[in-house]
């Protein structure tokens, strides 16, 4: 075979791949050009009623691979299947309807060659396993879970919620009003209410706080060291199950400081209960959930995923994010830029990995 012989075998070839993987894929411009250009859409017309040569039509089309216009490469993402998990919930059949919403969106960004499933386990551990070992490929987490997914099952964190155009809340310990506290340290020794013992601002922040101050001493590497800790510690301490009855429990006068976020009195109580409480402390920024991918995932198909997912900050397709867990955007960012230094009191605090596992539900604040 002659050398202008094997040059056209192979431009014939990719000619016929061309076409294959146009009537597969829709042509897409590239994000340097807002359209085809007008001679690219009739080269085709052109080369169909013979009027060039197909050399040239190939020639075009390899430009136009080679510039970027169309990509060839986003045929092919690797996978079938996209199975996204979400935060543990007893209202499975709540969310489910919501979730597939987000399914079927994804379908179309994969182009259909991808079909994606909505899971909703009853805890983390369910969760974390599979970004692990490849059962799941991607799943909204709180922010304790987030970390502990990219700290042991090396899952990436992607992307993470807006919500009022703030990326987290702030941990805040709580007194009545007419009570004159100044500092978390005043709670050692005291009676206390706590979230739950997975909450990120109701317990994870401030007792991570007061371990790094010196002020509480965990010996062991158990939960069981850690509960004998709280317990040597406080006066008196209460797991409310979430914001509104820690909150209550400072009310009604059972506990003298109760632990959780800047919102949420605000969220759960009246006027008149707001008004009856003020601040101690404020402690820090606790970062929102987080949206994290598998470490199974290729980064082409991990891309085009959180490229996907930043759709859902348009108009058009907003609700669909806001139908989930009430977030208004999601940004992309990674486990240390979002979630680092909180990393840190979740380190201190040793059975926090176990409870989290257990744990089935999540105070959500929104």
């Amino acid at each position: 075979m002659s050398a202008k012989s094997k040059v056209m075998t192979r431009k014939t070839i990719l000619l016929f791949a061309l076409i294959a993987g146009v009537a597969a894929f829709p042509l897409a411009a590239s994000a340097q050009s807002d359209s085809v250009p007008a001679w690219v859409k009739n080269t085709a017309g052109w080369w169909a009623d013979d009027q060039i040569s197909e050399t040239e039509f190939v020639n075009s089309m390899e430009y136009l691979i080679d510039s970027g216009i169309i990509d060839v490469s986003s045929q092919n993402f690797g996978i079938t299947e996209l199975t996204i998990g979400f935060i543990p919930s007893e209202k499975a059949d709540e969310l489910s309807p919501k979730a597939e919403s987000l399914a079927r969106f994804l379908e179309s960004e994969f182009n259909g060659k991808v079909d994606v499933k909505i899971v909703v386990p009853t805890n983390y551990e369910i969760i974390i396993e599979g970004l692990k070992f490849g059962h799941i490929d991607a799943a909204f987490m709180d922010t304790g879970p987030g970390w502990i997914a990219h700290d042991r099952a090396n899952a990436e964190v992607v992307m993470a919620e807006v919500k009022k155009g703030k990326v987290g809340y702030y941990a805040t310990v709580w007194q009545r009003a007419d009570s004159n506290y100044s500092s978390i340290d005043e709670a050692i020794g005291n009676k206390v209410a706590f979230t739950s013992i997975t909450g990120s601002s109701g317990f994870v922040r401030p007792v991570g706080t007061l371990v790094d101050r010196g002020l509480i001493t965990v010996e062991g590497d158990d939960i069981v060291a850690l509960k004998k800790a709280l317990d040597e510690s406080f006066e008196y301490h209460a797991f409310g199950g979430g914001y509104k009855a820690a909150l209550e429990l400072l009310l009604n006068g059972s506990v003298e400081m109760s632990f959780g976020s800047d919102i949420a009195p605000e969220k759960y109580l009246t006027p008149e209960q707001q008004a009856q409480l003020k601040k101690v402390e404020t402690l820090g920024l606790v970062p929102s959930h987080v949206f994290v991918a598998s470490n199974n995932l290729s980064d082409k198909t991990k891309q085009h995923l959180v490229d996907s997912m930043v759709k859902l900050n348009h108009q058009d397709n907003n609700q669909i994010l806001k139908d989930i867990y009430g977030a208004d955007a999601l940004l992309p960012t990674t486990a240390e830029m979002h979630i680092g230094n909180f990393g840190q009191y979740l380190d201190l605090l040793p059975g926090i990995e176990k409870a989290t596992f257990e744990k089935k539900n999540y105070d959500i604040p929104k």
